[in-house]
């Protein structure tokens, strides 16, 4: 597919989830990406870490991309850089701190010669063939959230990335009502809009109510202090700097991404102001009234120092009549994670604070009085929600055309979707999908190696080795052994019976190699099933002796 004299959307990431956002543009035979990002893994890919796009459709395209644009810091925005760029051998654009968090992300993967970034100023344009870009402030719980207005010959989007309206930002110069307004002014043909919060009533709020009820809470607490947030809330670091002095106790950062984004930031003017660190063993000597730490994993990742401080397996620790203060939201999905650390902190007897017991976080996404006054200011024509699960998109769209938006649409991932002329239409649908990050190497995430990996994980593997003379006949005793099999206490009378069966359907097989193969991997699997009524993968090792 190449676009025409038209304008095109698609996103490859992003819309019908929360994550992993990755949105095309089209026109006149070239394409733009704006962010390539990643999402977090669940249950259902077990062993697995990380989920990347699937990029086919650009991938068989890429003399025709021209770049890619970053809005913004955060994982689902840049996350897929270092596995997923240089395949598309394009320049990157991002501000500065971006720049410097890709960077950094690069280095670590070896790849600093292998993908050019392009450092754009704050508020800074630039041209990519037929498209015009210029990034616009907006307030987020990173520093440089970034919308972006696209010109093109056939009309003006406004892409907001992730934002929200804050009237006291901690970091940055977020664009004014009258700045907005301007663009608004200027004639918008569509806002491709974050939907995360369209079902909240009120504002998102701003950073310095949090500074507020940290004070209160952080004031009150007459033991260690720990506080867990997103380690990318560059904004909230400052906020709990600013609450550490307040409250007379010095910080402990304790997490290799709160580390760098402090270094990124503090590199390019941010957190300039944040108070000296004092190391693990000065925090642990500390009277318990005057430490503070800052730690990641507040979403229940089990290798992040919460979990790790939680269990007894980091220089850090928090015990009876300290406080863990969680400053951030739970992520749907994440509560039985973080549930188990919460479990382990109360039988130590650590008191724990969550957003529901005071104000102690923000959100960085718009509410709907938010969303209604960015229609105020853009005045688009169309609206095209993204950054949202379907049932968010599709109130979002709601939302705008009774707020006066003439037109929608909601579309998700693999939809085709024409702006102008005469749109906006869906007119295709192309290939979308998730890829793996499996140790080192990337996979089809409905794939060979994760559907085994699910059986297995389900239903249990047996191995069943047959020793076979030449005439390809069982010429010994078959060895039989099981992984994940619940037959526990009758394990032994389970493998006799399962290698006589195998022995039987070898006897039948009547020496053919396959057809013996076949018949001993049935016969077992159904004995296994007679016993536990599951079914596990049956792997047959023949040996010919």
């Amino acid at each position: 597919m190449k676009p025409g004299k038209e304008l095109l959307f698609l996103a490859l990431g992003g819309s019908g989830e929360i994550g992993m956002n990755v949105n095309l543009y089209g026109c006149e035979g070239k394409w733009i990406m704006v962010d390539l990002g990643m999402t977090f893994a669940d249950p259902a890919y077990p062993g697995i870490d990380l989920i990347l796009p699937d990029l086919e459709f650009i991938e068989k395209r890429r003399k025709d991309l021209l770049g890619i644009v970053l809005t913004h810091g955060h994982e689902d925005h840049i996350g897929a850089i270092p596995y997923l760029a240089t395949d598309l051998g394009v320049p990157l654009y991002a501000t500065p701190f971006t720049a410097g968090l890709i960077a950094g992300k690069l280095e670590e993967e070896g790849l600093q010669d292998e993908v050019k970034v392009n450092v754009i100023e704050l508020g800074g344009d630039f041209q990519l063939g037929p498209f015009g870009l210029r990034y616009v402030p907006l307030a987020h719980s990173i520093p440089e959230g970034n919308a972006l207005v696209i010109d093109t010959p056939y009309g003006r989007v406004f892409h907001t990335g992730d934002w929200k309206l804050d009237e006291s930002p901690q970091l940055g110069d977020p664009s004014t009502a009258k700045e907005l307004g301007a663009i608004g002014d200027a004639g918008v043909l569509a806002l491709v809009c974050d939907s995360t919060n369209v079902f909240q009533d009120a504002a998102s709020g701003s950073e310095a109510g949090v500074r507020e009820g940290l004070d209160r809470v952080v004031g009150e607490a007459e033991g260690r202090v720990l506080v867990t947030t997103f380690a990318s809330n560059a904004a909230r670091l400052k906020t709990l700097g600013k609450v550490a002095e307040d409250t007379g106790r010095q910080v402990c950062v304790a997490g290799r991404s709160l580390d760098r984004i402090l270094r990124v930031a503090k590199s390019v003017g941010y957190l300039t102001d944040f108070p000296p660190t004092i190391d693990f063993d000065a925090a642990m000597k500390l009277p318990r009234r005057e430490v503070m730490i800052i730690a990641t994993g507040g979403q229940g990742e089990a290798r992040a120092a919460l979990a790790r401080i939680a269990f007894g397996q980091h220089k850090l620790s928090v015990d009876e009549g300290d406080l863990v203060v969680f400053s951030s939201k739970q992520i749907p999905g994440n509560e039985i994670a973080i549930g188990r650390i919460q479990n382990e902190l109360a039988s130590k007897g650590v008191k724990m604070i969550t957003d529901r017991q005071a104000h102690v976080h923000v959100s960085g996404h718009p509410g709907r009085p938010e969303l209604a006054a960015m229609y105020q200011w853009i005045r688009p024509e169309i609206i095209v929600p993204v950054h949202g699960e379907m049932r968010h998109m599709a109130e979002h769209e709601r939302f705008a055309r009774e707020n006066g938006v003439p037109r929608g649409i909601v579309q998700e991932n693999g939809d085709l979707v024409r702006l102008a002329p005469d749109g906006p239409r869906k007119i295709g649908e192309e290939k979308v999908g998730r890829l793996i990050l499996d140790g080192d190497v990337i996979l089809a995430a409905d794939g060979t190696t994760m559907n085994e990996r699910r059986k297995l994980s389900f239903q249990g593997i047996i191995s069943v080795a047959l020793p076979l003379g030449r005439d390809e006949r069982l010429a010994g005793d078959v060895e039989l052994s099981l992984h994940g099999v619940p037959v526990e206490e009758d394990r032994d009378a389970f493998v006799e019976e399962a290698c006589a069966a195998a022995a039987e359907a070898a006897k039948r097989a009547g020496g053919k190699a396959e057809k013996l193969r076949e018949e001993v991997r049935l016969a077992v699997r159904r004995c296994a099933t007679d016993w536990t009524g599951k079914k596990p993968l049956v792997d047959v090792l023949i040996v010919h002796v």
